[in-house]
């Protein structure tokens, strides 16, 4: 494995390994393709390290076709690395009996209530990676506070690495993430009017 050379050592009172095991917030942000299929490699490693592993798929559809959803879900039922619990938004969330009476949740009110069972998960332990997956847009709309995602961040407990996807993270959140990707384009195919291709889109 490389062993790469930090170029700061910081007086934080952490020994090598207790830094090298910190906890980590990841953001991928920028208008490249990848974001969200760099978060769910991370989720592999992760399964291959036996980690319990929550995916939040924020603002896609539920019939949205995401090829790593079936592979992970497939991985997390063999037995054979970490378990693997996937969330969709489109769905309404797993964890909502159903619409209110007054009928059908909007997607702002649906996108607060998935960051709430984020917050329940976090402050139970109960993953060690958090994908939430495009959920720098409902930051960037207004629908969740960038200072309290950056608040319950910072007091998480435990050892709980979180991986955030999505264009136009908010710059506290890029500020306080421990590593940040900006995915930038120089060459699409739909920039040629090429539509999105089985096997390369999902």
């Amino acid at each position: 494995m490389p062993q790469g050379q930090p170029s700061v050592v910081p007086d934080d009172g952490l020994t090598t390994r207790q830094r090298r095991n910190r906890p980590l917030v990841v953001v991928h942000t920028g208008i490249g393709k990848g974001k969200s299929t760099a978060a769910f490699g991370l989720a592999l490693r992760a399964w291959n390290q036996g980690w319990p592993i929550g995916v939040f798929q924020f603002v896609k559809s539920a019939k949205w076709k995401v090829g790593e959803e079936n592979a992970l879900r497939v991985l997390g039922a063999s037995g054979q690395g970490g378990s693997v619990d996937w969330h969709k938004m489109g769905e309404g969330w797993s964890w909502i009996q159903r619409a209110p009476a007054d009928g059908e949740m909007s997607n702002e009110d649906k996108a607060r209530e998935g960051w709430e069972q984020v917050k329940r998960d976090l402050a139970a332990e109960t993953y060690q990676l958090y994908v939430l997956d495009e959920f720098a847009y409902p930051m960037h709309w207004g629908w969740i506070d960038v200072e309290e995602v950056v608040a319950v961040l910072k007091a998480r407990p435990g050892t709980q690495h979180v991986v955030i996807t999505g264009r136009n993270a908010p710059a506290a959140l890029v500020e306080y993430a421990d590593l940040v990707t900006d995915m930038s384009k120089v060459k699409h195919p739909m920039d040629a009017g090429q539509k999105g291709q089985r096997g390369i889109e999902w």
